[in-house]
């Protein structure tokens, strides 16, 4: 199985649907699942940390220790597609994989800890919720390489 565990849930109904439409062509491949944990509202009172912290919580408890954790992190690795889709291949062999993102602030120290692996997508930063659909169109092209079908380029 593979699951997204987001932080936040998705509010541009354009974004959603694309998202949707995702998760169907890769559910044909694999079994996928999007999770979406509560984000933590940001107040002056409350330091990033904390926030973090919060949000970090509700993310650890939908990991099992059936999961290889990605954090989709900008201190991470990057690869390129083939690269991804062996990784995907490989480790779905023995385990379930976990892609993790964050919220707003990024992820708590916790969570990084959990992490069998960071994954940077690219220098620049996403939105939160744009990761969320980059990361299922990667996972896509993944599935459409290990299956050596055609996918635009």
């Amino acid at each position: 199985m593979i699951k997204i565990i987001a932080v936040g849930k998705i509010k541009a109904q354009e974004l959603k649907a694309l998202c949707d439409d995702y998760t169907k062509r890769i559910d044909r491949y694999h079994k996928i699942e999007i999770i979406e944990v509560k984000d933590e509202a940001i107040t002056t009172n409350d330091s990033s940390d904390h926030i973090k912290d919060k949000e970090g919580e509700r993310i650890l408890a939908k990991i099992s220790d059936q999961d290889h954790v990605v954090c989709l992190d900008l201190k991470g690795k990057m690869m390129d597609s083939i690269a991804f889709a062996k990784f995907i291949d490989d480790t779905l062999a023995t385990k379930n994989i976990a892609f993790v993102i964050g919220g707003s602030l990024g992820l708590s120290k916790a969570v990084i800890q959990r992490a069998d692996r960071l994954l940077k997508l690219s220098d620049m930063t996403f939105l939160h919720q744009m990761t969320r659909l980059i990361i299922l169109e990667q996972i896509y092209r993944g599935f459409k390489i290990l299956h050596n079908e055609t996918y635009h380029k």
